[in-house]
């Protein structure tokens, strides 16, 4: 179901669904929701029945840390058990490259969301885009 995309299809696959998520539904400016971290990050994306549907990308900060950046799903996908899987995806692929801590700037919406996962916040909410944020880390 979740994979790193593994080639250009896969990637724009991964582009279009943040595209929908973050630009036409969140209203984030489409020249900030793609930066200079898109070359050098894993892009994870999910498909059901060849449809994309989820997508999330991995950025390394070192050896041992990477941060979860850009998680998004397709409306229609959402509150289905998606979300969960897909962040399991990510642990198992942070695991399987060495990685044994990840971090995130969570939407304060989806908090409560992370923290059932086994993530813990730190510091205060801040702004980003406009919306609000709290930093969460998990040691795997």
């Amino acid at each position: 179901m979740f994979q790193i995309a593994k080639n250009e299809t896969m990637l724009e696959d991964c582009f279009e669904i943040r595209k929908c998520v973050f630009v036409e539904e969140q209203g984030v400016p489409l020249e900030n929701e793609f930066d200079q971290y898109e070359d050098y990050s894993f892009h994870i994306v999910g498909y059901i029945n060849g449809v994309s549907m989820a997508t999330a990308r991995i950025r390394p900060l070192n050896t041992h840390v990477c941060k979860i950046e850009r998680v998004a799903i397709i409306k229609c996908y959402r509150g289905l058990g998606y979300g969960k899987k897909l962040i399991h995806a990510i642990e198992t692929i942070a695991k399987k490259h060495q990685y044994n801590e990840l971090t995130m700037n969570a939407q304060l919406q989806a908090r409560d969301f992370y923290l059932k996962l086994g993530y813990s916040p730190f510091g205060k909410v801040f702004l980003e885009e406009n919306i609000k944020h709290i930093s969460m880390n998990k040691f795997l």
